[in-house]
């Protein structure tokens, strides 16, 4: 395998905007080249008979289920509101429509 020359951990510093000194790059050309191995070792190890996942434990929905109950109706919320129009909060215009 290959390994990650200083010029390309340069390379994607700069496209990711990462200003690195020299000793970091140095640093980096290791350490990535290590990751990259450890990856290509785990392709290497994942069988045909293993479906891929995303979890090792069967996720749930956790969330509350969505049941209608009594709220403010649109004329008290609206009450406080400093400003209304047509039963909406009427707010300053932020963007301009050309």
């Amino acid at each position: 395998m290959p390994e990650l020359s200083r010029a390309e951990v340069a390379h994607v510093a700069m496209l990711a905007r990462i200003q690195l000194t020299d000793d970091e790059l140095d640093k980096l050309a290791g350490q990535l080249d290590q990751i990259v191995g450890f990856v290509a070792t785990v392709g290497e190890i994942a069988a045909d008979d293993i479906p891929p996942m995303s979890h090792p434990l069967p996720l749930v929905n956790v969330t509350r289920p969505d049941v209608v109950r009594p709220s403010l109706s649109s004329g008290d919320a609206l009450a406080g509101a400093p400003d209304a129009q047509a039963g909406r909060f009427a707010v300053p215009r932020i963007l301009d429509e050309e």
